[in-house]
């Protein structure tokens, strides 16, 4: 079978445009949510600067709901509320929220997990020179911790970028339903491999960026 690149060039630039607006968008207000759910998971434990069993519990627990759930099946599951808060559970917006909730829960844990790396006893001073809760979170802990978050979230980029293209079972636009529509529905196997190479290229150039990024950080 001969691939007929002329008429799918344009195909492919523009789902990897779409791809990358995807993965961004996630990023950043799945980034958000799960850094202020994971510093509240943090800091509302026992012995945390913000102690809070109910509220430690109910977090802990929604999360431990949400996070091991594969995406493909939280597409399906999630269908009514992105139908309420989207309009519709087809698209690239229908993708794109249920991408948000899954970052957001499984950055919780990653953030969490590496904020309790950070020396109780430097907390501990800070809150005997009478630094507050919030001003020990923005200026102390976060800070502190940025090096190995990076990490953490260029670990999750590569979740996203992979969510994203399976976003292409739900008509969610990007190289996923290029690869899914262009390629293996036509058996098209030529389609499917530029697919695959450029997907594995993103998650390279996401990966040496995120590597970069946090030598940066823990050298500073």
């Amino acid at each position: 079978m001969t691939t007929n690149w002329d008429k799918l060039r344009p195909v492919l630039f523009e789902s990897i445009g779409t791809t990358i607006y995807m993965v961004l968008i996630t990023l950043v207000v799945g980034g958000l949510i799960g850094l202020v759910v994971g510093t509240l998971l943090y800091a509302t434990r026992k012995g945390g600067i913000l102690q809070n069993t109910v509220a430690h519990t109910v977090l802990n627990v929604l999360v431990n709901i949400v996070r091991p759930i594969p995406f493909i099946i939280l597409l399906a599951a999630l269908g009514p509320v992105t139908l309420a808060v989207v309009g519709r559970t087809i698209g690239t917006e229908a993708a794109i929220f249920v991408m948000i909730i899954a970052s957001s829960f499984a950055i919780a844990r990653i953030v969490e997990q590496n904020l309790v790396t950070v020396d109780p006893g430097v907390i501990e001073a800070a809150r005997a020179m009478g630094a507050g809760p919030l001003r020990i979170i923005v200026t102390l802990l976060i800070p502190e911790a940025l090096g190995p978050l990076i990490l953490g979230y260029t670990f999750v980029l590569i979740g996203i970028v992979d969510m994203s293209a399976m976003a292409g079972t739900i008509g969610g636009g990007g190289l996923g339903d290029f690869a899914l529509v262009y390629g293996y529905q036509r058996f098209d196997w030529q389609v499917t491999l530029v697919a695959t190479l450029v997907i594995i290229l993103l998650v390279q150039a996401s990966q040496f960026f995120g590597n970069w990024l946090a030598r940066k950080a823990l050298r500073r």
